[in-house]
């Protein structure tokens, strides 16, 4: 979902394919043996295959909203703390039965691990009104689709908890015209 934020907003034009990943295409292997997505495949043949890579190229190709260079090291440490710590905790919390774990030590741990997480972003947000800063940018496009995973394990648990600012920045998120038109199939 991030990368195609990016693409979006860079105003490149791009073939957008699903596939089932469970039953994963030849061809998406022969491009990234990974089976991972997204994969973003070039005319030149280069593939990028990390959607944090995939959305540096495409606004280092245009960048109308200033993504990049708005994109400090308190935004770098945001998302490394998103991708690394959030995210590990985020697949248990929403896929215990993958990692061999318990519904209990799913919300025990791991969705206490995130809440910790959340909690730094809401804070965030409590000081100026994006995570990127007083406008909505690539810290906010990389980490609001895995805030939005999160919220939609437990949907009133997550609506019902202490954090409005990062429930009223998600719901923008999910209202916007960004995600309207990157979410249609």
């Amino acid at each position: 979902m991030r990368a195609r934020l990016a693409l979006w907003v860079s105003g490149l034009s791009y073939e957008q394919r699903e596939v089932s990943l469970k039953n994963k295409p030849a061809h998406l292997l022969e491009l990234s043996p990974k089976g991972t997505v997204p994969v973003l495949w070039l005319l030149e043949h280069t593939v990028i295959d990390e959607s944090l890579d995939i959305m540096r190229w495409a606004l280092g190709q245009s960048d109308p909203q200033g993504w990049l260079t708005g994109l400090d090291a308190k935004g770098q440490a945001r998302i490394a703390l998103n991708d690394d710590t959030f995210k590990f905790h985020l697949d248990r919390y929403k896929y215990p039965v993958r990692y061999d774990l318990t519904a209990e030590l799913a919300l025990s741990v791991h969705r206490e691990q995130g809440v910790i997480v959340l909690h730094t972003l809401d804070e965030c947000l409590r000081h100026q009104p994006y995570l990127s800063g007083q406008s909505w940018g690539f810290t906010d496009a990389a980490i609001a689709p895995f805030v939005r995973q999160f919220a939609h394990v437990e949907p009133e648990w997550f609506a019902s908890q202490p954090w409005p600012k990062l429930l009223a920045w998600l719901t923008m998120f999910k209202t916007s015209e960004a995600f309207e038109t990157i979410m249609r199939r």
